[in-house]
């Protein structure tokens, strides 16, 4: 297939382009900075400069048998003002409406494989979600929710949708190890808040698998969970990566503090959702890394 990728220098966008090279598959990257993403990416993977806007997506899909879609800006790390609330919804909805609205005018791509969270399901305490469970109504929920709304738009015009909800990417070099990882090395990591909301995971290896089967298989359509099956909570993922590293992992960070520094966006950090992949395993996913303490193994050990 040739397949046009949104997001692709960024840390889930990286391995994913890999694993579509490996598979076959011609890349075009709709990027931002086409001389930096060059030196991301390599010379195999075509560029598509974001600086033309609408007629320079049009012109791409046009091109393409599938779609992944993959931008966003982070959502944690600074504190949401109403110009950083902006910033996600465009990054989100904005870039996805664009796309569909290509697809509306073209008679390609037969697939579109778009990203969304497991912020849809916002703070479900011990209640467990899968993908037929409605969504909250905070803000990430909402976003979420017009996100996919954006993405299924294109079943209109006979494209297969695939909405792949992410939970937290567990991978080397970035994602929450590269967050957390210098911390926990040095014996002062530890559960956030209470430690005990739900810390839906997911291995950067079967993340992408799940994308890259999200492209072929036409039974993948709809939302789909992209979390293990392996449930955790914040505190026993502290305790599984402490384990792996051979550290202590008791320091928790307190509650007050994370609002304090990140007002409403720390809501993103001590909510929890436990969610089931039930959906997607009973399409016949495979996680090949279904249980934390292993997948922490293979990633730090």
């Amino acid at each position: 297939m040739r397949i046009l990728i949104t997001g692709a220098t960024g840390f889930v966008g990286r391995a994913l382009v890999t694993r579509l090279q490996a598979e076959g598959h011609a890349l075009l990257a709709w990027v931002r900075s086409p001389e930096s993403a060059a030196r991301v990416l390599g010379p195999a993977v075509g560029l598509v400069d974001a600086a033309g806007g609408a007629a320079a997506m049009a012109g791409a899909i046009a091109e393409v048998d599938g779609v992944v879609n993959l931008a966003g800006e982070p959502v944690v790390g600074r504190r949401w003002s109403d110009r950083q609330k902006q910033a996600l919804r465009a990054s989100r909805v904005g870039v996805t409406d664009m796309i569909v609205d290509a697809i509306a005018a073209q008679p390609r791509p037969r697939v579109l494989v778009s990203t969304s969270a497991v912020g849809y399901y916002g703070d479900t305490g011990d209640r467990e979600v899968d993908e037929d469970s409605a969504p909250a109504v905070d803000f990430l929920a909402s976003l979420c929710v017009d996100w996919e709304a954006a993405a299924l738009r294109a079943e209109r015009y006979q494209t297969r949708v695939c909405v792949v909800r992410v939970g937290l990417v567990l991978g080397r070099g970035g994602g929450v190890l590269g967050t957390m990882l210098p911390a926990f090395r040095l014996g002062v990591g530890g559960p956030i808040g209470s430690g005990e909301q739900f810390f839906p995971w997911v291995h950067l290896e079967d993340l992408v698998a799940l994308f890259a089967a999200a492209l072929t298989d036409e039974r993948l359509r709809g939302p789909v969970n992209a979390v293990a099956p392996g449930i955790a909570t914040n505190r026993g993922f502290a305790r599984a990566l402490g384990r792996a590293l051979h550290r202590p992992a008791a320091l928790r960070v307190p509650a007050f503090a994370l609002r304090l520094a990140l007002g409403e966006a720390a809501g993103a950090l001590l909510a929890g959702q436990r969610v089931a992949p039930r959906r997607t395993q009973a399409l016949g996913f495979t996680f090949r890394h279904p249980e934390l303490g292993a997948a922490l193994d293979d990633l730090v050990g």
